[in-house]
């Protein structure tokens, strides 16, 4: 469908050609005998049209409108025919000498509108002027094509319109270069791209399979497999390596699928290629449409974006697609080739220490999918893009489907359960506090990978996934640099929980998480876990008038939490950040949970959850979902301690 929403047909050309005339016998389908100065304007139903656009055909006449009158039209038409005598010497001159300058000094030297020249009264020749005129069509590359009629006759009246009519909506220009005989490069860089996106198993070639599921999507109609092979004679007869032959099958090859549509336009079949290049997205400039590349997503405050399955299961699709020696990773070249559908490589090196890699340093499967749901999480508008760059929309309708908006993270907490996937830690301490070590920790990595990065290597955040009790959650940190004063905006202070980090060997380290505490998160509802780090260097007393472990008591905080990664990465206290990101509400009895961890304490507090679950039951009240979710973690945590023992 083209994206025109009307076709604007203007007939210009000298006195008594016969303008009038011709739109009087497209209507009547008979000569008028007897012809008005000027027509006045016919719109033809979209319903009556073959690509279902309402058309306009305008007439202009120097005897009832003036030069002002005829640059308007001019501006407002999507096409202008050139009427001409074929009989008239003057009139054809006048093609050259005045009509087409004025188009040009009107619209612009390079303007985009095309020109059809027509040759009326081919009834009083027994000869033809398309010879004439292909010097003109060779030196103007705004004229489409020529037509010769008779409005006495009514040959080729209905072709005239027509071919008017496909010039606006399956122009040439944009595809095809006459003078050179090829595709312009825009068009070749968009068949490239959809070749691609079709080669499914991505071995370079279209097969039958691949080639009847394009067949099917863009035009909606089968392709006869008799069809097909007739298709690939002609490109064997034409063009070498047209066709690839392999082992039992054959298909198309990309220098194949170029010279089809190459000959489709030879041949005036520009629909067809349209019709690819528009179900792909394409606007009349063959680039990718706006609403292609940003399809509108509403997300309210206090809501996230993740992923939907349906996104996950295309993604991961798309990953075994390039990942060509199946072994699991992306290396730098099959993550270019996934991508090269792309104007540009979205991913910029720090990618591989934000997310999961093999030794080697190529991103695997959790790792990809991890990208994926970060850039979802805080630039959806750019995950959109992406998605339509890598052909989301040939395999669903629109990359509206990737995408769920969460819902206000305020009605979670009244409804005291989330379904949420991803939280977002923001980690904040003072310098030398190990922000980034504790960053990289969460990919599994210790001091001894970090001493091999430089800083231009370093991303300000990871993600990964953690099990939040038998559930897979993703995790993201944020490295929070805090600004002079102390100060924090509020994008700085929206997360789902904060980490403060203080180096257990600086004795005025702990001062800053108490100062970055009391002055963003004591009147937040947003949990806050203490993280000592470092823990394998003896601990200094820190200058505050409380302890660590004081501080957090008095302010109903879990203790501190342990953490090193000289080697082995402790790797319990990502577990703790999500399991309070995922449970807000309950966080003083869910941090006493995370944090006691003595089974007779954790029987008591069971026994007691259950008590109250029976109370509540017995007068007939629903079970609470916070009761519930308590005494499965307790039951939980019980039994995890009990195995450990």
């Amino acid at each position: 469908m083209s994206t025109k929403k009307e076709v604007r047909i203007l007939l210009v050309g000298d006195s008594g050609v016969g303008k009038t005339s011709l739109i009087l016998a497209l209507v009547s389908e008979e000569f008028p005998e007897e012809v008005p100065a000027k027509a006045e304007e016919i719109t033809i139903p979209a319903d009556v049209t073959p690509e279902r656009v309402p058309t306009h055909i305008v007439d202009f006449s120097y005897q009832e409108q003036d030069q002002e009158a005829l640059t308007d039209e001019v501006k407002k038409a999507s096409v202008v025919c050139i009427v001409y005598a074929v009989d008239d010497e003057d009139s054809i001159e006048k093609i050259t000498s005045n009509w087409l300058p004025f188009l040009r000094e009107t619209l612009g030297e390079e303007h985009r509108v095309p020109v059809i020249l027509v040759g009326n009264k081919t009834d009083l020749l027994d000869f033809s002027t398309m010879e004439t005129m292909m010097p003109i069509m060779n030196d103007f590359a705004e004229v489409e094509t020529c037509v010769e009629c008779s409005a006495k006759t009514l040959k080729n009246i209905s072709e005239l319109f027509y071919y008017a009519q496909k010039a606006v909506l399956h122009p040439t220009a944009p595809v095809y270069n006459a003078e050179e005989k090829e595709l312009t490069p825009q068009c070749a860089r968009a068949l490239q791209r959809i070749f691609k996106i079709c080669d499914s198993d991505n071995d370079q070639i279209l097969n039958d399979d691949e080639v009847y599921l394009f067949q099917r999507k863009c035009f909606n109609a089968p392709l006869h497999t008799q069809a097909l092979e007739d298709v690939k004679s002609i490109v064997r007869k034409h063009i070498t390596d047209g066709v690839i032959d392999r082992g039992h099958y054959n298909g198309l090859s990309l220098k194949g699928f170029l010279f089809l549509h190459t000959l489709f336009i030879q041949r005036g079949r520009h629909e067809t290629t349209w019709t690819v290049l528009r179900k792909f997205g394409y606007d009349d400039n063959v680039q990718l449409k706006r609403e292609i590349l940003a399809p509108k997503i509403q997300v309210g405050p206090g809501c996230t974006t993740e992923l939907t399955q349906e996104g996950i299961q295309f993604l991961t699709m798309l990953f075994h697609k390039y990942d060509e020696d199946s072994d699991g990773c992306l290396s730098p070249t099959e993550l270019q080739n996934l991508f090269s559908t792309c104007p540009m490589m979205p991913w910029g090196p720090d990618v591989n220490n934000t997310v999961m890699t093999n030794y080697n340093g190529w991103i695997t499967l959790q790792g990809y999918l991890a990208q994926w749901t970060l850039t979802t999480l805080l630039d959806v508008p750019r995950t959109l893009e992406q998605l339509a760059y890598v052909g989301y929309h040939y395999h669903y309708d629109s990359q509206q489907t990737a995408i769920q908006v969460t819902r206000d993270k305020k009605i979670d907490l009244e409804k005291r359960q989330t379904a949420r996937n991803v939280f977002r830690c923001h980690v904040l301490g003072p310098k030398s506090a190990g922000k980034t070590s504790f960053l990289q920790g969460l990919l599994g990595r210790n001091l001894k990978y970090l001493a091999t990065l430089s800083k231009e290597q370093l991303s300000s955040f990871t993600i990964n996934t953690v099990q939040v009790y038998g559930q897979e959650k993703y995790l993201m940190l944020h490295e929070v640099d805090v600004a002079v004063a102390d100060m924090l905006s509020p994008t700085e202070t929206n997360c789902d929980v904060a980490c403060l980090l203080y180096d257990v060997r600086n004795p005025r380290s702990f001062e800053f998480c108490a100062r970055m505490y009391m002055k963003h998160f004591i009147e937040s509802r947003i949990p806050t876990l203490i993280v000592a780090t470092k823990v394998e260097h003896p601990e200094v007393h820190q200058d505050y008038e409380l302890t660590p472990a004081q501080f957090c008591v008095k302010y109903k905080l879990p203790p501190p939490q342990r953490f090193t990664c000289i080697d082995k990465v402790n790797k319990d206290v990502y577990v703790k950040l999500a399991t309070m990101a995922a449970y807000p509400n309950l966080k003083r009895l869910v941090h006493m949970l995370l944090v006691h961890q003595h089974p007779l304490w954790l029987q008591e507090q069971l026994r007691h959850l259950k008590d109250v679950a029976l109370r509540d039951s017995k007068k007939g009240l629903t079970i609470g979902i916070a009761v519930i979710s308590l005494a499965g973690i307790a039951y939980l945590m019980y039994r995890h301690f009990r195995s450990e023992r």
